[in-house]
């Protein structure tokens, strides 16, 4: 049961040393393709399907790397390069076959590209300047500000916090004041998720600003009652 152990066993070292070699020099010659694709589509990474008489290629790439390298034939796949293991050195004979098929493929679908944008005109509209727009914008919100800080100098005086809240219903809509020390941290509209008027952080579209800046005085007014409200119930204090 043991003779056929003192056979001899032939090597693949040869056969896996000429693979690594082919795979090797594919991967580089790939590479060029790959960095071409990556200038043409514009991005650092994405595929690309290649037709010849035997069968498809798909190139795949990655910042300018090959991540495979795909051939197809008759539902047979092969992957010449591949970052998870090397082919088998039969297949990967059988596809290099068909590998100048692929680069001419490659080479045509260049070509086809040629004088595409000759046609195409590079005369725009000159632009309108969005400057008035955002002027008033400003000029809106900065008043708007002053009036919210000079509410929050108020609100800090009376209730002697260095923080703290103001919200008043105009109309169908909740009106919001966020003050800190005396200043305006925000001016929001609609309650959570709603519209921020006024922000740390950027202003509001024109839309927004257009849709909510007549409900304004309305805040201001409910803010005068509240003052109002509070001086009357002081009045009644006596010492």
């Amino acid at each position: 049961m043991t003779a056929g152990l003192d056979a001899d066993v032939v090597g693949a070292d040869a056969a896996a040393e000429r693979r690594d070699e082919v795979v090797s020099d594919v991967t580089d010659h790939a590479g060029r393709i790959a960095r071409e694709l990556a200038r043409l589509q514009g991005g650092d990474y994405g595929q690309e399907e290649f037709e010849t008489d035997r069968g498809t290629w798909t190139l795949k790439y990655e910042g300018g790397d090959v991540q495979y390298l795909r051939f197809e034939d008759r539902g047979t796949e092969t992957y010449v390069v591949s970052t998870q293991q090397p082919p088998e050195p039969a297949a990967l004979a059988d596809a290099m076959t068909d590998y100048d098929a692929f680069v001419e493929s490659f080479n045509d679908y260049v070509r086809s590209l040629d004088g595409v944008l000759d046609d195409v005109s590079d005369e725009v509209p000159d632009l309108v300047s969005v400057d008035s727009v955002v002027e008033e914008r400003e000029r809106i919100l900065s008043r708007m500000r002053e009036t919210c800080d000079q509410m929050a100098q108020q609100l800090h005086r009376a209730e002697g916090g260095d923080y703290g809240s103001f919200g008043a219903r105009v109309g169908s809509s909740r009106w919001e004041l966020k003050w800190e020390e005396g200043r305006t941290s925000y001016l929001r509209v609609g309650g959570e998720g709603g519209v921020y008027i006024i922000s740390q952080y950027q202003p509001p579209s024109v839309y927004d600003l257009r849709s909510h800046a007549d409900d304004f005085p309305g805040f201001v007014e409910a803010f005068n009652e509240h003052v109002e409200e509070i001086s009357e119930a002081l009045d009644t204090v006596s010492l």
